[in-house]
């Protein structure tokens, strides 16, 4: 290769060349443009390769022989090259742009740098040939060593025709660590008013790699500075957020995404339900919003119980009764993220506090010592209890069987056919008093 990629796969650094040489052997200008150069400049992980060109798409359907026309409105050509595909697109500068997002209208052009003028950030605006020569002409190299996000040309206009483009200027900031250009942070506050025309599935994809990424802190207070969250299509009033509950985000890892939304809706005092809700119209998958919102249902049902009892045991009872209510995964996440939070953060009394820390010195051994989980675990099933009681099935059924559980699962039953019979026959004489 003539030029060395030190961050991409090398088979895909090699295959990409290999169409920017067939473009110049047609007679055509090709670079490589945009993340795989600046990512490359600053030693990140190159995961895709982006190709601009001077040939239309048409020739360049006619150069390749494995193509897909993906996006010829566009300019845009999907070339396959060994087993990798790249994203080939015409040199093109965009006008009337629909719903401050998509550009209405695009015009093909031969010059590389009028392509990088309709780009949102110097750092993104570069392009590089197969010589090595890296065409920048904003400045992006500079601003990237300066650790900058700047906006090619003026940021009202940048961010008028994509208002996305703010939230993506907040969330490169905090994955690179960047700080944001004066005129750049004047024109999001002039602009963030146009995030109300943002469909919200693509504010959760620039929301979630931002808390993904190394420095969500950073992220989130520029958010709370701008405000801009504020002006999307489900608001989120960035005053209601307690700032010193944050503090412990950025010691749970990326991989602990998830956990980390967890942590941010405690920290903004939202129950279950209303960050159900939230997510739902952010457009969180059910998988996602279950895990994310299980945290907070076990932290409502640990603050209420432990507002009533010190005893152990009764604590010991009620813990179990949690992990049956919200499941494993919900109390294991509750544990884990205890360990980041500040102390004494929760408004409860010094009793309330004094069961916290037993709870959470305890709460891994209680879990262990529980003998069943599932319904399905029990010695006994309904259709027994049927016979056992001689009653047609009824809502009094789940109920006697979610008693069976809590009892064997807190250990006050062994789980045993003859020691639930009893226990139902014991109910049901009860009931009959």
């Amino acid at each position: 290769m003539v030029v060395q990629w030190t961050q991409a796969d090398y088979e895909m650094a090699k295959q990409s060349e290999n169409v920017l040489i067939r473009l110049n052997e047609e007679g055509f200008k090709a670079y490589w443009v945009g993340g795989c150069v600046r990512d490359e400049l600053m030693g990140r992980s190159v995961d895709d390769m982006d190709i601009t060109t001077s040939a239309s798409p048409e020739q360049v359907m006619n150069i390749f022989e494995d193509c897909i026309p993906t996006g010829l409105q566009h300019g845009t050509v999907t070339v396959r090259s060994g087993d990798h595909y790249f994203e080939v697109t015409t040199f093109r500068t965009e006008s009337e742009y629909q719903d401050n997002r998509r550009p209405a209208a695009v015009q093909f052009v031969q010059d590389i740098k009028e392509d990088l003028q309709r780009r949102d950030f110097t750092m993104n605006a570069l392009a590089m040939g197969v010589d090595g020569v890296i065409v920048d002409p904003f400045g992006g190299q500079t601003d990237i060593k300066q650790k900058l996000v700047r906006c090619v040309g003026l940021a009202v206009e940048r961010f008028g025709e994509d208002a996305l483009r703010m939230l993506r200027c907040v969330r490169f900031a905090s994955v690179f660590d960047f700080s944001i250009a004066y005129n750049t942070w004047k024109g999001l506050l002039h602009q963030r008013d146009l995030l109300q025309h943002i469909a919200m599935e693509r504010v959760r994809t620039e929301m979630v790699k931002m808390m993904a990424g190394p420095h969500p802190l950073k992220g989130l207070a520029l958010l709370d500075r701008s405000r801009a969250l504020e002006h999307v299509k489900a608001p989120v009033n960035a005053t209601r957020f307690n700032q010193r509950m944050l503090t412990g985000l950025e010691q749970l890892s990326g991989d602990h995404i998830l956990l980390r939304w967890s942590c941010l809706l405690l920290a903004g005092a939202y129950d279950r339900e209303e960050a159900d809700k939230l997510l739902r119209q952010w457009t969180f998958s059910n998988e996602q919003r279950s895990r994310i919102t299980g945290v907070l249902q076990v932290e409502q049902q640990v603050t209420d119980f432990v507002e009533q009892s010190g005893d152990i045991d009764t604590l010991r009872a009620h813990w179990i009764v949690t992990v049956l209510h919200c499941g494993a995964q919900a109390v294991s996440d509750w544990l884990q993220l205890q360990q980041v939070l500040p102390k004494q953060w929760r408004e409860v009394s010094e009793q309330a506090y004094l069961g916290l820390d037993q709870v959470q010195a305890q709460a891994a051994v209680w879990s262990q010592s529980m003998p069943v989980h599932e319904l399905k675990e029990l010695q006994i099933t309904g259709e027994q209890v049927l016979k056992l009681v001689d009653r047609k099935g009824g809502p009094w059924l789940g109920q006697l069987m979610k008693h069976l559980l809590k009892e064997t699962a807190i250990g006050n039953i062994e789980n045993q056919h003859e020691a639930l019979s009893a226990e139902v026959k014991r109910v049901a004489v009860n009931e009959q008093a």
